[in-house]
């Protein structure tokens, strides 16, 4: 029986395409710059999203922690939202290893930071306070994808307020491939990008920087001290070069088999799915938390992983045909008729007593 797994993107296993290009890489020593895999994984990152350089960092985490360390000094402090991966999903990096301060802000309904909050944020220039340095932005953030013209507004308002500008672009090809433009128009008001080879593009492991020649050769030396210097790394940027390559046009794919469990479930009246939402390839489902770990234990005796969570979210990815969301669909039906009945029967047994 497949497995199928809805936990998230990150679940992919590499294709038997991208299998070869890895064992077919060419590697050398990374540290000494002599990887030549890895230096063509950097070079074409950087000519797509549109900088002058990139460097190949073992995660998105570190992707973004050797950014953060890399525009902010100790004691200095980065703007960010409140649910950004960023500030609520990587350990606190920035503030342990970078002594950096974050100033987190509530995300508007559509992944957004409201600009005008952002400047009542951003500290006097008076020693009693950390010096902003950084607004940090994620896209997209939830599945929903940052608006084109908000982009090019925070830009001209980063510029405008003297602070530099990063992206968390772990899914940036989906809101690229969503919005139907090239990359390089969401990419272009940003310092630096942080992009996901291991997310929805499919590869195995790692994550690119881009941003300005200096920059990057700052973030490299992070990057070492954070233990992130690779040996014969090109086997895995092959993968990066392969995803690159092939999975970017079939994210559309993500977001259609999205649409279409986002659109199944909400035929439930147990399961509430707001449709506006599903932009990419995530389904956020309100439910019961009671029913929803039941649920979860049902599916997975049924091969089918979710996490339950209150929302639970549904990711779509490379591993996910058309024909698992319809299988999806009829356990979840069987799973809340069996549950209906079981939950009548205790209705009438509490009438009865």
């Amino acid at each position: 029986m497949k497995q199928i797994d809805l936990r998230s993107d990150t679940v992919t296993r590499p294709t038997p395409a991208m299998r070869k290009a890895m064992a077919a890489a060419e590697v050398g020593d990374d540290v000494y710059g002599d990887d030549p895999t890895v230096n063509r994984l950097e070079a074409v990152a950087a000519e797509r999203l549109g900088f002058e350089a990139a460097l190949f960092t073992g995660s998105g985490t570190q992707a973004n922690l050797v950014s953060l360390m890399s525009h902010c000094s100790r004691g200095e402090e980065y703007i960010v939202g409140q649910q950004a991966h960023t500030y609520k999903y990587e350990g606190g990096g920035a503030a342990v290893l970078g002594s950096i301060q974050p100033q987190p802000l509530d995300l508007e309904p559509d992944g957004t930071l409201d600009l005008e909050r952002v400047a009542r944020a951003i500290k006097p220039d008076d020693f009693h306070f950390a010096r902003t340095r950084l607004l940090c932005l994620e896209n997209t953030q939830g599945g929903k994808v940052l608006p084109l013209d908000y982009l090019k507004r925070a830009g001209t308002f980063a510029r405008a307020k003297k602070l530099r500008l990063h992206l968390d672009g772990a899914r940036i090809f989906n809101a690229a491939v969503k919005l139907e433009v090239d990359v390089r128009e969401l990419t272009a008001p940003f310092d630096s990008v942080s992009v996901c080879l291991s997310k929805g593009l499919g590869a195995p492991v790692g994550s690119v920087v881009c941003g300005g020649r200096d920059f990057i050769r700052e973030a490299r030396r992070w990057r070492k001290v954070c233990g992130g210097g690779m040996r014969q790394a090109g086997i895995l940027a092959a993968a990066g070069l392969h995803a690159l390559d092939n999975h970017v046009e079939r994210l559309a794919d993500d977001h259609h088999n999205a649409l279409q469990l986002a659109g199944g479930l909400q035929r439930f009246e147990q399961l509430q799915v707001d449709m506006a939402k599903v932009q990419t390839n995530m389904v956020f489902v309100d439910l019961d938390g009671d029913l929803c770990r039941d649920l979860a234990a049902h599916l997975q005796a049924a091969g089918i992983l979710i996490s339950p969570g209150q929302p639970l979210r549904l990711v779509t990815h490379l591993d996910i045909r058309s024909r698992d969301i319809a299988t999806v669909l009829k356990a979840v039906g069987n799973f809340l008729r069996q549950w209906g009945r079981t939950a009548t029967k205790r209705r009438k047994g509490r009438t009865t007593a």
